[in-house]
């Protein structure tokens, strides 16, 4: 198989699993459609991929620089909670990833170990979590109709990330892959959807709900890592994708038990 069809075929795998997530993620409660989109449908895919092309090593500091990454989409969703109350679609979103690059450009200066990124992370959202308090609500909006560009223009730019992440890894090396790896890709894509339909307000109540599913993509992050050495990278991929999905899982349990009493 050539390598062009090889890279193809991983662009339309990752594209598919984000629009079919986030389809799930626009015709749900703001909290489940946060704990869809907290799942690794991005990250996932393109980190299997860096795997594929690179050694355990690489992969580890590929999953240090995701973690990092990870304290700045707590920035990403804090920013675009505020803008959005106000603010339109391209503003809100704008302001969201500006936060997301200067906090990225600020951890980069740190010589991040797996314990004190693992603390970083916890530290962070245990303070994003309460402050977006203001903005969480779980009422389902009734959107209109969705674009009819809407999908293609999601998958496209799934398959983008997942091209720049395969074809730049060899010359980012494993940090700044695992930053392109993480980005906010799935977040945004649906910011840019929901927001034109069904406002900012309650697009901002389902982005502050993803808080709390972000810090367990940290642990699971984290797990992977500390796999990697023990039972190798794709194993460990493996470990970290089942502690998002128990953890998301557990969430929405926990969710649905306080929905029944109250």
């Amino acid at each position: 198989m050539s390598a062009s069809l090889v890279l193809g075929l991983k662009m339309v795998i990752a594209a598919t699993i984000v629009v079919l997530t986030s389809i799930i993620a626009e015709k749900s409660r703001p909290f489940i459609a946060a704990m869809v989109a907290t799942l690794p449908v991005s990250a996932g895919p393109a980190l299997v991929f860096i795997a594929l092309d690179h050694d355990d090593a690489f992969l580890s500091g590929t999953l240090m620089g995701a973690m990092a990454t990870n304290m700045s989409t707590a920035a990403y969703c804090l920013a675009y909670a505020v803008v959005a109350q106000r603010a339109g679609t391209i503003l809100s979103l704008g302001a969201a990833l500006a936060a997301w690059a200067i906090a990225n450009i600020l951890l980069r200066q740190f010589d991040w170990t797996l314990l004190a990124s693992l603390a970083a992370n916890i530290a962070v959202y245990a303070v994003a979590i309460p402050l977006s308090g203001r903005f969480r609500t779980n009422q389902r909006a009734v959107a209109p109709p969705r674009a009819w560009y809407a999908i293609p223009v999601r998958a496209l730019a799934v398959a983008c990330l997942v091209l720049a992440v395969t074809t730049l890894s060899w010359t980012l090396g494993p940090y700044y892959s695992g930053v392109l790896a993480a980005v906010p890709l799935a977040l945004s894509s649906l910011i840019a959807i929901l927001q034109p339909r069904i406002g900012g307000p309650q697009t901002a109540a389902l982005i502050s709900n993803t808080l709390v599913g972000l810090l367990g993509f940290g642990f699971a992050l984290a797990a992977a890592v500390a796999a990697v050495p023990l039972v190798g990278r794709f194993w460990a991929l493996g470990v970290g994708l089942g502690f998002c999905l128990a953890w998301n899982g557990a969430l929405v349990l926990i969710q649905r038990r306080k929905v029944a009493g109250a």
